[in-house]
């Protein structure tokens, strides 16, 4: 299995490579000390297992899986306790606290699985009913796609809307875009990815574009005015082509 290891630390990258110097069936393909460097190396490299620190200059471990459209295995190696609950709730195999008891490691590799990640299934299209992982600071969410009712970007990041949640994610607008299906998530300005299933009404609006009124949710206060997402002159043709018969 190709390994990559990334931590800050130097010393504990190169205690955790002795380390698994004995494991002929691990190969350690490269190590990084942060999170730009590793989603780098992921990128070329395509490891099966990541041994992954949790606090980091810049990013931490938690933003840099979500930020990767294909999350390798992970074994979080970390001198912290205090992430193991957010570390599960990201399908981690294991959750390993520093300094690395060799016994420790072992039972943590035991939990790998003796599978390559190029025969795991990928997705390659997001649809409605799958679940994705968000994590904003401190809080973590499993959201069902349907209940999204829209992507904002704000720079680098985008903001997610769904119930009265609005979580920012380090993913840009027009990644995510690749990975939505269009059929149901459309691109209505270089600002917004609107969810259709939300749409409730639709506006002519300045220069030729539309303004797009989304439902209520269960959340909306009483009497409070509906959202809404203006769609650019540039996307009302093609927003009008795919709601027509």
């Amino acid at each position: 299995m190709k390994a990559l290891i990334i931590d800050d630390e130097r010393l504990a990258r190169k205690e955790l490579i002795s380390m698994l110097e004995k494991h002929e069936d691990i190969e350690v393909v490269g190590e990084a000390a942060n999170a730009d460097e590793a989603e780098v190396l992921i990128a070329e490299k395509k490891p099966d297992l990541l041994f992954l620190d949790i606090n980091m200059p810049g990013r931490d471990g938690f933003q840099l899986l979500n930020a990767l459209d294909h999350a390798p295995h992970v074994i979080f190696v970390t001198a912290y306790d205090e992430h193991a609950i957010h570390a599960f709730q990201v399908n981690a195999l294991d959750y390993v606290l520093k300094p690395i008891d060799p016994a420790r490691l072992e039972a943590a590799l035991a939990k790998v699985p003796q599978t390559s990640s190029e025969d795991m299934p990928q997705r390659d299209m997001l649809h409605e009913q799958d679940q994705i992982f968000l994590k904003d600071g401190e809080k973590c969410w499993f959201v069902t796609l349907k209940d999204v009712r829209y992507f904002e970007s704000e720079g680098n990041y985008v903001r997610v809307r769904f119930g009265d949640q609005k979580p920012l994610v380090l993913r840009s607008l027009n990644k995510l875009e690749e990975k939505l299906d269009p059929l149901v998530f459309f691109r209505a300005s270089r600002k917004h990815i609107i969810n259709l299933r939300w749409v409730d009404k639709i506006e002519p609006w300045f220069n030729g574009g539309l303004m797009v009124k989304l439902k209520p949710t269960d959340k909306t206060p009483a009497g409070a005015p509906p959202e809404t997402v203006e769609v650019s002159r540039r996307q009302a043709a093609r927003f009008k082509e795919l709601l027509s018969l």
